[in-house]
């Protein structure tokens, strides 16, 4: 966008204080999103907070056959700027100064949990854009071995609940 779109559909030059990005980063053309960013933010204080999230973390046992899931069978059919997510965006060109986070750690780690079943939690899987991007060349990567160790990884979840 010009100058005078920008101003237009989005805000006047500096008038914002935040900008917020959510799980989006990795599909943006950086360098002219950035030069929109720095434009509309407040001089000098104007913030932006960008995050994204990561493959989701249940246990050791779920967690490994996850990991075999995910780098191993998906590998093939993550786009390569995807990459910037597997390392929490820690690699991405950011040329803007760091927001101490609480106690003077860096950036903010935030930490979200859902409680689901298996069934919830290979729906899940089958949104990756990886596992579609499979699915449309021919590809089942949750192949009912796959899906067995994902059932025996979660029912070891569960055993080990029930001992709570």
């Amino acid at each position: 966008m010009s100058g005078s779109e920008l101003e237009e559909t989005v805000s006047a030059q500096s008038s914002v204080d935040l900008v917020t990005i959510a799980q989006a980063m990795h599909w943006f053309g950086l360098h002219a999103f950035y030069q929109q960013v720095k434009w509309i933010l407040k001089k000098p204080d104007g913030v932006i907070a960008a995050w994204c999230y990561t493959i989701p973390e249940v246990n050791d046992s779920v967690d490994s056959v996850l990991d075999q899931f995910h780098s191993i069978d998906s590998e093939p059919f993550w786009e390569p700027r995807l990459k910037l997510i597997d390392d929490k965006y820690r690699s991405i060109d950011f040329p803007f100064e760091a927001v101490e986070g609480a106690d003077h750690t860096g950036p903010f780690k935030f930490v979200a949990e859902k409680l689901m079943d298996l069934d919830e939690y290979l729906a899940y899987l089958r949104s990756w854009s990886a596992y579609q991007t499979a699915k449309t060349k021919g590809v089942e990567l949750l192949r009912d071995d796959r899906i067995e160790s994902f059932k025996r990884a979660w029912n070891e979840v569960l055993e080990n609940y029930e001992k709570l």
